[in-house]
């Protein structure tokens, strides 16, 4: 079954079990292997099949049109910008720029800072922003001051200090917990002559988003989790503000440079680079991983991010419901957290490796194992995992 057709078969109602076990189901056979459960989603989302024939198509126009392929690779270019626009509430495409992780993204903006700007940021930020930060402010390109992961810990904080950026998460990775209050940071930033970067990374395909309605300058993520797009394809979004300041870009490439003017490129004011957020691309992009988030991004956008997080969370309640009947506590499945729950315990890497021997894919961060259905997870399996939980808890 074609993505199109799965979504005409499914309409416009609510998203119900039986409903995706009859429309949406059959476009992951290949993943939907029997006798595991996979609740590792907010780690890796599990790929549609056609994900498949899209990365083969890809590869096809290269051996086939060799150079001439580049015409139909930057159009799925040009349609990937367009997707992740859509998803973040943006009109204008230009605004994404194709990046292959969100600590490239993140570069592509401390770049754009003075030495020794103060970025203020919280310690919950995941690795793949905390390890950059980390290692500019090692080598003196800007100093960080933190604090505490609430909008009034940080806008307090930033009114101590002359920063430059502030780099939060929209949803936390070790808990879930959604930062509430980022319009006023926004707002507060741009009082005070700061910028704020959103790390959106397991917000977008899991909450409604609209960076507009946030008012911040910045959005890094992929489609690595809840767009199930796999490895590589990540983006920054520049609001059109940022874009109409005109800010020049450190991070760029030939991709970026006016047609026309190769001729200036060592002429004393720099390269002419191309318009708006064209400025900020690259060299030569890695279009495979335009095709390989194709599908996904169909699927995200045709089921609607509301109607996803509406299932998610009745999912995340049942789940939560089911482990509460087994004398288990988490937190979670409410609107003030993501899609995923998350359940302390003493070992959890030991308990992730127990479950994991009993074919249930879970992960843990910090004192939690945390668990993720996404809308192909059965009532069935929430059971069984509550059960297998169970039994791993006592046995430790």
């Amino acid at each position: 079954m074609l993505i199109a057709e799965a979504l005409r078969a499914l309409g416009d109602a609510a998203l119900t079990e039986e409903r995706i076990a009859r429309t949406i189901r059959p476009l992951f056979a290949r993943t939907l292997s029997p006798g595991g459960s996979y609740l590792a989603n907010h780690t890796l989302g599990r790929p549609l099949d056609q994900a498949e024939q899209d990365v083969a198509e890809a590869t096809q126009l290269w051996a086939v049109q060799l150079r001439d392929a580049w015409s139909p690779w930057l159009a799925e270019e040009a349609s990937y910008r367009e997707a992740i626009a859509a998803l973040l509430g943006l009109a204008r495409a230009d605004c994404v720029v194709p990046r292959v992780s969100a600590g490239h993204a993140l570069r592509a903006v401390l770049n754009t800072l003075p030495d020794g700007a103060i970025v203020l940021t919280t310690r919950e930020e995941f690795a793949s922003v905390a390890v950059v930060m980390a290692q500019y402010r090692a080598l003196g390109r800007i100093q960080v001051v933190f604090a505490e992961a609430t909008g009034d810990a940080l806008a307090a904080e930033l009114l101590r200090q002359p920063v430059r950026l502030m780099v939060v998460s929209q949803v936390f990775y070790v808990d879930g917990r959604v930062l509430a209050g980022v319009p006023e940071l926004a707002a507060a930033c741009h009082a005070h002559g700061a910028e704020l970067l959103v790390d959106a990374y397991h917000a977008l395909g899991a909450v409604p988003f609209s960076m507009d309605a946030l008012g911040c300058d910045y959005v890094i993520g992929g489609c690595y989790k809840y767009l199930r797009g796999g490895p590589g394809a990540a983006f920054l979004a520049l609001s059109p503000q940022v874009l109409e300041r005109g800010r020049r870009p450190l991070d760029t490439g030939w991709f970026a440079q006016e047609p026309g003017a190769e001729d200036s490129v060592w002429d004393a004011g720099g390269p002419v680079l191309r318009a708006g957020g064209n400025a900020w691309l690259e060299a030569t992009p890695p279009v495979l991983t335009y095709y390989q988030a194709r599908s996904g991004l169909a699927l995200t956008r045709g089921l609607g991010v509301e109607r996803l997080r509406a299932y998610s969370l009745a999912q995340l309640a049942l789940l939560r419901d089911l482990l509460e009947d087994r004398g288990i506590p988490s937190v979670g499945g409410d609107a003030g957290h993501g899609a995923f729950l998350c359940i302390r315990c003493e070992d959890p890497a030991g308990v992730v490796a127990a479950l994991g021997a009993r074919g249930i894919v879970v992960d843990h961060r910090v004192g939690y194992v945390r668990a993720c259905p996404d809308c192909l997870t059965t009532g069935e399996e929430l059971q069984g995992v509550a059960d297998a939980l169970a039994e791993c808890l006592r046995r430790r």
